[in-house]
């Protein structure tokens, strides 16, 4: 029988269990717990990657503080004394990997900014000169800055991948008042992190974002996770060269591996070799303490 998982609660199943994240109902708030589980290709993977979850859930909270006077959240509370047990027990064992939030109406759309051409963008680009529905000016490269950054929302999927959808189709789920409040904030949130981002030497090339609603309230929450580099392209500065795929601060090492061994989702799941662990804890941790300023250590991970 396989022991627990470090970050399980004793006798307690998770109302929901995502590719990386336990949710516990708690009545009219949610405990989300960041895993160290990882995905490529839609598929989880094999090993864990040691800190993940306390790290992006630290990063999270770090943005919604710093994003508060744009946009509410939904977080409440990160210290375990808030919690019943036996989850507060469980918490002093997680460390910096919960948050205690606010159950809300969820928006059925991610709302994506983009101030560069890459990923999903870029192969729909090459097929139309299209991202979204939104006409491109012609003869842009691989991972080139657009003029402006755009939002481009997409569908949820609970299995399998996003899809990427028109205004118009957002406007035909939500309403178009609604998908306005959330493409201002949606640029609004990305120029902030941007900013921000590229003062520390890091390009914030695209984001991905999940808001809530609270009650009848239209006014949307910021939810989920914020800015981190699993919703989001994180490129450093001063190696990035439009007309290619620029080194990541993501999962991309991860991703770039299982393609080089002819892995894209398939049949058996492989193992990690321990270098591709080992570069993808250093790249989340550098992140971190290139965006916060911090060492990774100070917020209790390391």
């Amino acid at each position: 029988m396989s022991p627990p998982d470090p970050w399980s609660v004793p006798g307690v199943e998770p109302s929901a269990r995502g590719k990386v994240r336990d949710i516990y109902d708690l009545g009219h708030r949610l405990l989300l717990v960041g895993t160290d589980r990882i995905s490529a290709f839609d598929r989880i993977l094999p090993q864990a990657i040691p800190e993940k979850g306390a790290i992006l859930t630290s990063l999270s909270r770090f943005w919604f503080d710093h994003l508060a006077e744009i946009c509410p959240s939904h977080l409440v509370s990160t210290s375990a004394a808030d919690l019943p047990e036996p989850f507060r027990a469980a918490a002093r064992r997680w460390g910096p990997r919960f948050m205690l939030v606010e159950k809300l109406q969820m928006i059925p759309v991610e709302c994506v900014a983009r101030g560069y051409l890459a990923g999903s963008g870029w192969k729909e680009y090459k097929r139309s000169g299209t991202v979204c529905g939104i006409g491109l000016p012609a003869g842009l490269v691989q991972a080139a800055e657009l003029e402006h950054p755009i939002f481009t929302p997409a569908t949820k999927a609970t299995d399998g991948h996003d899809e990427n959808i028109s205004r118009e189709q957002a406007e035909a789920l939500l309403g178009a008042t609604l998908v306005d409040k959330l493409e201002r904030l949606t640029l609004e949130i990305y120029e902030f992190g941007r900013t921000f981002a590229r003062e520390r030497g890091v390009i914030l090339a695209d984001t991905k974002l999940e808001f809530g609603l609270r009650g009848r309230n239209l006014v949307p929450i910021l939810a989920d996770e914020v800015l981190t580099p699993d919703s989001s392209r994180y490129w450093p500065a001063d190696v990035y060269k439009p007309g290619g795929s620029p080194p990541s601060f993501d999962k991309q090492f991860v991703r770039d591996h299982l393609t080089s061994i002819g892995w894209s989702g398939d049949g058996p799941v492989p193992e990690l070799p321990a270098h591709v662990v080992e570069g993808t804890v250093h790249r989340y941790r550098e992140i971190f303490e290139r965006l916060t300023g911090e060492p990774w250590g100070r917020r209790g991970g390391a």
